[in-house]
């Protein structure tokens, strides 16, 4: 019989210290604290937190973003470095499973920055680094593609658990990847996206995601967001009002927690900093999986398969390598 636990799931809301990667660090090891006062065993951040979002390849071209560029580059996270360390003390002292997004440095090249999502079980074990596959539309200024290398799911202290970043929660293949590793609860990782098309509705759409992995593969998902401050209006808009306006778009952002129904297990949290609390019971995924089990008996695979190619992308490899 598998180990089912029952568990506190926390979805944090919460806006980074913007490109100011100690100052986020530590909001996030106070937010990690205090959800672990409220019994947390799992604590979900947002996409990219450590230090924040690239706002500005969508508002400025190439070439009047490129400085920007540069900022983020030297802000980013070196994996593994200190604050990573800083990150796995904070998980291991407060006796939580911590998921956590970072722009990683690449270790090769000054051009090579990740989308990076970060598994620490709850004694302070790097379990996961996790890179964006496909950088979404704009990103592709900013973030080198990830590999399938760590499209895992880990065994961790609250069940088997998976993580996705904002739009690769889009992706059947990649979704379907974990599931069938027996994936039970899954992170997504999100940011608020006010500079999205004027009919697009980002609370709507990451509700939709959620509610979707959940009732197709029978699992929970802790979804955290982030939010826009102040401070990064100021920086990303500067004087220009019509932009300014933009940034304060409401229904950018949603967190909260939904089960294998489908459904919010919880009132999800929009726009607003906070954090979203729920109680998860692995063993409410049995039943459903009775009726549709897509990586078990309600799937064909004399008729499909899936080929995942799990090895490490590398730029070079020395012939002793390859023996």
């Amino acid at each position: 019989m598998p180990h089912l636990p029952r568990f506190t799931a926390a979805a944090v809301q919460a806006a980074p210290v913007y490109l100011d990667p100690a100052a986020t660090v530590d909001k996030a090891v106070a937010l990690i604290r205090e959800a672990a006062g409220q019994g947390a065993g799992l604590v979900v951040f947002p996409e990219v937190f450590v230090p924040g979002y690239p706002y500005w390849n969508w508002t400025m071209n190439p070439v009047q973003g490129s400085p920007w560029y540069e900022r983020l580059y030297r802000a980013a996270v070196d994996v593994p470095g200190p604050y990573v360390d800083t990150l796995r003390a904070a998980a291991r002292e407060a006796g939580v499973v911590l998921v956590i997004g970072v722009n990683e440095r690449g270790r090769h090249s000054l051009g090579a920055l990740y989308n990076t999502v970060l598994i620490i079980d709850s004694d302070g074990e790097l379990l996961s680094v996790h890179r964006k596959l496909v950088p979404t539309w704009a990103e592709k200024l900013t973030w080198t593609p990830g590999d399938g290398s760590t499209l895992k799911v880990h065994r961790t202290a609250v069940g088997p658990l998976g993580a996705l970043a904002c739009g690769e929660n889009t992706n059947p293949l990649a979704r379907f990847t974990l599931l069938a590793q027996g994936e039970l609860v899954h992170a997504a990782c999100y940011i608020a996206l006010p500079v999205a098309p004027e009919d697009y509705d980002m609370a709507e759409a990451i509700a939709l995601r959620a509610a979707a992995h959940c009732f197709e593969g029978k699992v929970f998902t802790v979804v955290s967001c982030s939010t826009i401050s102040p401070g990064i209006a100021d920086l990303i808009a500067g004087d220009d009002q019509q932009l300014r306006k933009q940034l304060a778009r409401p229904r950018s952002a949603l967190s909260g927690i939904f089960g294998p129904d489908g459904r919010a297990v919880t009132e999800p949290l929009v726009d607003e900093e906070g954090i979203v609390y729920a109680e998860i019971d692995l063993g409410r995924c049995i039943q459903p999986k009775q009726m549709h089990d897509i990586v078990g008996h309600y799937n064909r695979f004399d008729v499909f398969r899936l080929h995942v190619n799990d090895r490490p992308l590398r730029p070079l490899v020395f012939p002793e390598e390859e023996s």
